[in-house]
C-alpha cells in the first residue's frame, strides 16, 4: 500500500517484537526492508515476554548495530513492560550506548 500511494510522508512501522514471533531472522528482515525507504519507525521489545529488549530471544545490540550500519534515520520506539520503573527499564539503553562508545 505504501508503495502504491507513493507519498514520501507515508511510512510503515516495523514491529520487531511481532516480526520475531511470526518470522524470526530479524537481521534478514531489517536488511530487506530498511533499504526500501518505506520504514519510518521501528518498535522493539523483548521476546517472548514483552519486557526490556535485552532479555529473551533477540540480541538488541546486534540489531541496533545492523540498523545503524544500514543508515536508518527513522524513529525507534519501545513498547514493553519494564521490570521496574522507567529509569531501571532503560538500563539496557545505557549498556548499549557504552557498547557503541567502546566500538567507536
Amino acid at each position: 500500500m505504501v508503495q502504491e500511494v507513493g507519498a514520501s510522508n507515508l511510512k510503515v512501522q516495523l514491529d520487531l517484537y511481532h516480526c520475531q514471533i511470526v518470522e524470526g531472522d530479524l537481521t534478514a528482515t531489517l536488511r530487506r526492508d530498511l533499504p526500501t525507504g518505506r520504514v519510518g519507525h521501528l518498535q522493539i521489545a523483548g521476546v517472548p515476554d514483552r519486557g526490556e529488549p535485552d532479555r529473551g530471544e533477540i540480541n538488541v545490540r546486534h540489531l541496533l548495530d545492523v540498523v545503524d550500519a544500514l543508515g536508518f534515520d527513522g524513529w525507534t520506539g519501545c513498547e514493553y513492560r519494564p521490570r521496574a520503573g522507567t529509569s531501571e527499564g532503560l538500563r539496557w539503553l545505557n549498556d548499549y550506548r557504552s557498547h557503541r562508545e567502546e566500538g567507536a
